[in-house]
């Protein structure tokens, strides 16, 4: 059950980063206190290390409260400090180091192995939180002949239950494949999974996994079937192992055919220094989704609806031509073949879909990202005026991104009705914007601001929030103790998965717990910490996977 004394969100508290601080880095912390004076103290020798006062408090109409936010730029001495104000009232906590970020990094990235399906969890890699191998029946195809099987085993569990679904696998494969890309040398480090010491780094020995498994769902043709689930979800006390109702392909769908092309031709060219026959089948998996997407009657091009009789997580949309955007944007840039880059060119012409979300609906940035690299060399004027204007897009919604966080209490960049399923993704999402728009700035005083601002995304998950709670499971002196998870639910172990991000604060109240237990809470305070509570407490792995890129980025900035 939630700890209900942690979620008083208007009690008078300082909120900062459980983990702490990066050494040559900025450093800020935000209060439920009237502003006034505050003193650093060393955990150790008990020492004031530093003394400051807060700004003025203003009001947050997100969090409810009126915050004031103090800064600790003063100090860069490594070393564990907490914060004391007035009434005695001390924060959690927190380190200076180096590198702060290294261990939860690796647990949000070792987290993946955690939700892997189809093998084994070892107890020499899983710890207490092994599980026998589940999931091991070949499905059946939905509407066809039920002779008729399909392999099923591998891949990651999508989140709490045990469906995978071919959507959300694109968006965080991609996620890992451009945090390789970008902070390579965040990744050196071993994750302790049975390909550890291949000669691969662990990032993309996990990501395989999930790449092998969405080939499976390729059908003959160049379709892709939309997802792979039982009928209806398994008991939240159920254990992967344990989970036997019948497995079924649910039908092919536009969508999926057009996340699929585009990660799989993101996987030919991020694998292909290290394995070129898996490269070269990804690159003819994609092509041969282009293909049967290239063919499709206009009138199939339609979001995917369950059929009737299933039950699980749907995935739908309310459109499709940002996948297809993305899927042509990334062959453009794997082959450098002109049709794409054609076909890409005139779906940005559309008004119909944003060119920098980074969801598993809105797809377009990553289209967009693609093009920016692809075109970075380009000659020809028309290249050259494409790539301005997705940069210019690119910058512009960074820029928004930056005031939204400037203004906050908590230094989130998130707008009062994005407090919403899966609020915490969004608030990576827009981390990984801002850190990609550093990377597009580096002659620019934006730069070091727009890096600041993606920090703060990453301070907000971490504990500087209205409830003083980390996000992460395993993390932090307030963290997730109770997350719609199967495993952790079920296991009897009493720590839950650890690595797991939560969905976080859901206004939207969309089960009963939170219901229950939330009613009349203003946005930011609208989460609780309980098992049943799946709109706000739940885990996914397109939420873990844009928290791998952040973290990898700001663990590297002292690499």
């Amino acid at each position: 059950m939630a700890d209900m004394k942690r979620e008083q969100w208007n009690d008078a508290a300082i909120r900062v980063n459980q983990i702490g601080f990066s050494t040559g880095f900025s450093k800020a912390f935000s209060t439920q206190i009237v502003s006034g004076s505050f003193d650093v103290l060393n955990v150790d020798t008990d020492e004031c290390v530093l003394t400051g006062t807060t700004s003025p408090a203003t009001e947050d109409e997100a969090a409810g409260v009126r915050v004031s936010s103090g800064r600790l730029d003063g100090l860069d001495t490594p070393g564990s400090y907490r914060i004391r104000m007035k009434d005695a009232i001390e924060s959690p906590v927190f380190t200076i180091a180096h590198r702060p970020y290294q261990a939860i990094k690796l647990a949000l990235l070792r987290n993946f192995y955690f939700q892997r399906c189809g093998m084994e969890l070892e107890e020499k890699y899983a710890g207490p939180w092994k599980h026998a191998a589940c999931h091991l029946d070949d499905g059946i195809i939905h509407g066809d002949d039920p002779s008729i099987r399909r392999k099923t085993a591998g891949g990651w569990h999508d989140a709490g239950d045990y469906g995978k679904y071919i959507v959300a696998a694109a968006k965080a494969v991609a996620d890992l494949m451009l945090a390789y890309e970008a902070y390579p040398s965040a990744f050196e480090e071993s994750t302790n999974i049975p390909e550890s010491g291949n000669g691969v780094p662990d990032i993309l020995n996990e990501t395989r996994y999930e790449l092998e498994w969405m080939l499976l769902l390729q059908r003959e043709d160049g379709a892709v079937y939309h997802k792979l689930t039982t009928l209806e979800f398994p008991g939240l006390h159920v254990m992967p192992e344990d989970d036997l109702a019948p497995l079924v392909f649910s039908p092919v769908s536009f969508t999926a055919a057009g996340t699929f092309a585009a990660s799989m031709a993101m996987a030919s060219r991020v694998f292909a220094p290290f394995d070129e026959a898996f490269a070269a089948y990804c690159r003819a998996a994609a092509e041969r989704a282009w293909r049967w997407m290239e063919s499709t009657e206009s009138f199939e091009r339609v979001p995917f609806r369950n059929p009737r009789e299933v039950k699980t997580g749907e995935y739908g949309d309310r459109m499709v031509i940002d996948e297809h955007y993305w899927a042509a944007a990334e062959l453009y840039r794997l082959t450098g073949e002109s049709k794409y880059l054609v076909q890409a060119v005139m779906l940005t012409q559309s008004d119909d879909f944003p060119l920098c979300e980074l969801g598993w609906a809105d797809v377009g940035g990553y289209g967009t990202i693609a093009l920016l690299h692809a075109l970075r060399d380009a000659g020809d004027d028309t290249s050259t005026q494409l790539r301005g204007r997705l940069a210019d897009q690119w910058m512009t919604r960074a820029d928004e991104l930056l005031e939204l966080s400037e203004r906050n209490g908590f230094g989130v960049s998130l707008t009062q009705k994005q407090y919403k399923w899966g609020s915490s993704m969004i608030v990576m999402n827009n981390g990984m914007h801002l850190l990609i728009a550093a990377e597009l700035t580096q002659d620019s005083d934006r730069h070091r601001q727009y890096i600041e601002a993606a920090t703060r995304q990453w301070h907000y998950l971490l504990g500087c929030n209205v409830l003083g709670i980390c996000y992460v499971t395993g993390f932090g002196s307030h963290s997730v103790m109770h997350p719609h998870h199967r495993p952790s639910v079920a296991d009897r172990v009493p720590l839950p998965v650890p690595g797991i991000v939560a969905g976080g604060p859901n206004l939207g109240l969309n089960d009963t717990a939170a219901a229950a237990l939330l009613i009349g809470r203003p946005p930011m305070a609208c989460y609780i910490d309980h098992e049943d509570s799946f709109s706000t407490n739940e885990n996914t792995i397109y939420w873990n996977s844009p928290a791998v890129y952040v973290a990898a980025a700001l663990d590297s900035l002292n690499r």
